[in-house]
């Protein structure tokens, strides 16, 4: 969970974007013209976006709902800075709407070997 970078003045925008982590990494990296090396950590992400048209929060006493981002998205998978992260967050499943195999093919970042949950209810 890391907050969401949006237009704080859209009454609409969600104050959150919420991510699956992949992959925790570092790597020593060495900036030109210096012979010092730093430790560059970061986390590899699939991203989740809201469900369209599902009202969830306080104001509509409802928990927010999201689904995992289509890997035909281009920002669909990405990197993080860990100190961007501002908390983590419990997904619940919601599993009454069963799982896809349309929004990724096989792939380890996959929920299973059945596919993707359709959607997750988010708990704060």
């Amino acid at each position: 969970m890391i907050p969401s970078y949006e237009d704080a003045n859209d009454n609409g925008s969600h104050p959150f974007w919420y991510a699956q982590v992949l992959g925790v990494f570092h790597t020593n990296v060495y900036y030109r013209g210096s012979n010092k090396k730093r430790k560059f950590q970061f986390l590899m992400v699939r991203w989740f976006g809201e469900e369209p048209g599902w009202l969830g929060g306080a104001r509509h006493l409802r928990l927010d709902k999201v689904g995992y981002v289509s890997e035909e998205d281009p920002e669909a998978f990405g990197f993080l800075d860990p100190s961007e992260v501002l908390r983590a967050c419990h997904l619940i499943p919601a599993f009454a709407e069963g799982k896809t195999t349309s929004l990724l093919g096989p792939s380890i970042a996959r929920d299973g070997k059945d596919g993707d949950w359709m959607n997750y209810y988010v708990m704060r």
